[in-house]
């Protein structure tokens, strides 16, 4: 069988780059460094409606898989946006888009993404960054094959810095 006619199915071993970007700025939001990849029906690491519209293409395809970040994350609360004084934050967190892992007093913890910064204030939110927004998430498949056995145990194969967009993440259970 020809590689480039490989179909993605259960038990494949697929390699793909996505972006995310803002419907109504055209904005790119989001994009991976590095491809991505798994195995298709074992250790699915994207949401289940984006690992559905995968389902039966091959190589080569480009996929839009429209959301709406309403939908999925709820709409926005106003509760989760803290400002403070710069001096009260470390030196390393003073930089927007720099994601600080915190704790409340139950030990729940939540991702808050610095959002803004002037002389004497930071401000963090702790809604996820598609709230409240229509975005297109756009996928490019590189690479479709019939997984390893190592691959299907493993499930996926390890790639070295590859960074995941939390907010695409299957929310675990």
């Amino acid at each position: 069988m020809h590689p480039s006619s490989e179909r993605i199915l259960d038990g494949k071993f697929v390699e793909l780059t996505y972006k995310v970007t803002d419907r109504k700025s055209g904005h790119v939001l989001t994009r991976v460094e590095f491809p991505l990849s798994y195995v298709h029906g074992h250790n699915e690491i994207l949401a289940p409606f984006v690992h559905k519209e995968l389902e039966g293409r091959s190589a080569g395809d480009v996929i839009e898989v429209p959301i709406d970040g309403n939908q999925i994350f709820g709409s926005r609360d106003e509760s989760l946006v803290f400002t403070d004084q710069i001096e009260n934050v470390p030196g390393e967190y003073r930089q927007i888009g720099t994601s600080i892992l915190m704790e409340n007093d139950k030990g729940q913890t939540r991702s808050f993404l610095v959002t803004r910064i002037d002389d004497k204030t930071l401000t963090v939110d702790g809604n996820n960054p598609l709230c409240g927004r229509e975005v297109v998430f756009t996928l490019e498949i590189l690479t479709v094959r019939d997984a390893t056995h190592e691959e299907t145990r493993a499930g996926q194969a390890i790639i070295a810095g590859a960074e995941i967009d939390p907010s695409l993440m299957r929310p675990v259970s």
